[in-house]
């Protein structure tokens, strides 16, 4: 194991000074080092969303991300996009629809809902499927999933049709 190497990382809008071991991802200094618990470990291999957090904006699997290659960039968890305390639309709206079974997989299910929302205010079913095509849920048939963040995603005045709601 290589020596440790002093690193700052912003964290849900705080910077966060840390000594870490190269190869340590960024997965592990969240929940070992940082106690962000609610980014979850699940097959540690970029196959499940369990682990997603926000580098930049954009979705990234924690689990294959090393801590050290991060130094600068804008890293977002579950536990920073609450709005004050209050549900982030995107949670309020799982837990509207019904989406939410055990939780183990909705952090990362959050945090693509809610890039996917910022890059495209309006996105189809079918885009939302797309987006959420890393994050794997056992106990869903994901149609609520998609019915929640679709409801984030209408115009004003708009109606989900009975096509989109399959």
């Amino acid at each position: 194991m290589a020596d440790e190497i002093p690193l700052s990382l912003m964290i849900n809008g705080t910077t966060r000074a840390l000594t870490v071991a190269p190869e340590r991802t960024l997965l592990d200094v969240l929940r070992e080092d940082l106690r962000a618990t609610g980014t979850r470990r699940g097959c540690d291999q970029g196959s499940c969303g369990a682990c997603m957090v926000l580098v930049d904006g954009e979705p990234v699997f924690s689990c294959l991300s090393l801590a050290v290659t991060l130094r600068g960039r804008a890293i977002t968890t579950i536990e920073g996009v609450d709005a004050g305390g209050e549900l982030h639309p995107v949670q309020r709206a799982l837990v509207e629809h019904g989406a939410v079974q055990c939780g183990f997989c909705m952090s990362g299910i959050v945090l693509t809902a809610k890039a996917l929302l910022e890059r495209n205010p309006h996105p189809t079913v079918e885009e939302i499927r797309h987006a959420l095509g890393s994050n794997v849920c056992r106990c869903s048939g994901y149609v609520k999933v998609v019915e929640a963040i679709a409801s984030l995603g209408k115009r004003p005045g708009e109606k989900a049709s009975s096509e989109e709601r399959s």
